[in-house]
């Protein structure tokens, strides 16, 4: 028995191709390459990289961070310890990184202990 015929015209050969042109293989591209990793100092500044001991504990994640030659700095976290929820108390032993245009502020970069 034949089929009946439909209204809607002829019946397409295959998916459509949205772009309207013929359809290419995606084979062709380039291998993806990891990208490269930058370098630490990329800006030339030079941060200073001392260890100290965490002091006091201020409002606003705020600390008093003392090193072995007596210098107080006034520390802050850095963003990935704060992503990682890592807390510091009194007595934790922290590298911290300053700045050279500006000697009694910090930022902290990782808990030792």
């Amino acid at each position: 028995m034949p089929r009946p015929q439909n209204n809607r015209g002829p019946r397409p050969q295959g998916r459509p191709n949205n772009s309207g042109g013929p359809r290419r293989n995606n084979n062709n591209r380039p291998p993806q390459t990891a990208p490269k990793p930058k370098p630490k100092d990329d800006d030339g500044e030079g941060e200073i990289e001392l260890e100290g001991v965490v002091s006091a504990v201020l409002a606003g994640t705020m600390f008093r961070v003392k090193v072995a030659n007596g210098h107080e700095f006034l520390a802050h976290i850095s963003g990935k310890m704060r992503k990682r929820f890592i807390r510091l108390v009194v007595g934790d032993r922290v590298k911290i990184e300053v700045s050279p245009y500006d000697m009694e502020k910090a930022r902290i970069t990782y808990r030792i202990g």
